[in-house]
């Protein structure tokens, strides 16, 4: 087995390291000329690397593992468009899946990081020169005793979503909050088989903050009907099957505009509509995973 993933753990550390350097050049560029001309120069080169790095991974998933891809909903979508991707979250491998499928069918993927990601050696400063914006994701303990961390994460929400009103974007939302875990399903009480409950506050705050922006939602869910694997799994050859569905869904006039936060009202409605996603999405799961 070690020798077997050691030198795809190698491909994959070269493959990074040969586009996050120029990557991060340019990404200096950008810092430090912060004029919308350099902006716009530079953001159409930061893209192409980043697609070119997820493309030379998804290269080798296809070259070193015998991982069958079987996808549902792929027509229409648009390289230039404005999207919120939601998905549900098992594996680490989930961002991998999500790449391959997307990668140059739709803009590329940025994801709302945690804060301490951004030490991660070498990513954490490509995901920075990217725009990943990083968060606190502080929980409601925290929020409630200090308030203003709350308030936070919406003002990161709301200024890397100005940015992204300029550039094609798919803004990527791992809806759950953290990976599906049985041990997690039993402590929420989660009403649904194969997922962990929706948090909805990240998705209304994007909703509002790119408003009629965004062309769409897409949907996706990602089934393993071999079992949640993780990253070793997939670089020794054992996960058989991935499937994915993708639904592009309209965004409802009536949740643009509302104050998710403040109007208690209008956050009922909101969680009932995400709550009806959630099921539709556990219904998909059980075909998917052939149960």
């Amino acid at each position: 087995m070690p020798l077997r993933v050691l030198p795809i753990l190698l491909l994959v550390v070269l493959n990074t390291l040969v586009h996050a350097v120029p990557l991060l050049l340019v990404g200096l560029v950008k810092a430090v000329l912060p004029l919308r001309p350099v902006w716009r120069a530079c953001n159409p080169l930061l893209t192409g690397l980043a697609e070119n790095w997820i493309a030379v991974n998804t290269w080798m998933i296809g070259a070193f593992t015998r991982t069958r891809f079987e996808l549902e909903g792929m027509a229409d979508l648009e390289r230039d468009g404005h999207y919120l991707v939601l998905a549900n979250h098992q594996s680490w491998v989930d961002i991998l899946v999500l790449q391959k499928v997307f990668n140059r069918k739709v803009p590329l993927l940025r994801f709302f990081l945690k804060r301490s990601l951004f030490w991660v050696p070498v990513l954490g400063l490509a995901w920075w020169a990217l725009d990943f914006p990083f968060m606190g994701r502080y929980n409601r303990r925290q929020i409630a005793k200090n308030p203003e961390l709350g308030r936070r994460d919406i003002e990161t929400t709301r200024k890397a979503c100005e940015k992204f009103r300029d550039i094609p974007v798919s803004i990527m939302n791992f809806v759950e909050g953290t990976r599906f875990t049985p041990a997690k399903h039993a402590q929420q009480s989660s009403p649904y088989r194969h997922l962990l409950k929706p948090k909805s506050g990240g998705v209304a705050f994007v909703i509002d903050a790119m408003g009629q922006g965004l062309h769409s939602i897409l949907d996706v869910t990602i089934a393993y009907p071999d079992g949640r694997p993780s990253m070793m799994d997939l670089m020794a050859n054992r996960v058989g099957t991935v499937r994915v569905k993708v639904r592009q869904r309209p965004i409802p006039a009536g949740l643009v505009g509302g104050n998710y936060q403040d109007d208690r009202s209008f956050r009922a409605r909101f969680q009932q509509w995400m709550n009806g996603l959630w099921q539709e999405k556990d219904a998909d799961l059980d075909r998917l995973l052939g149960r």
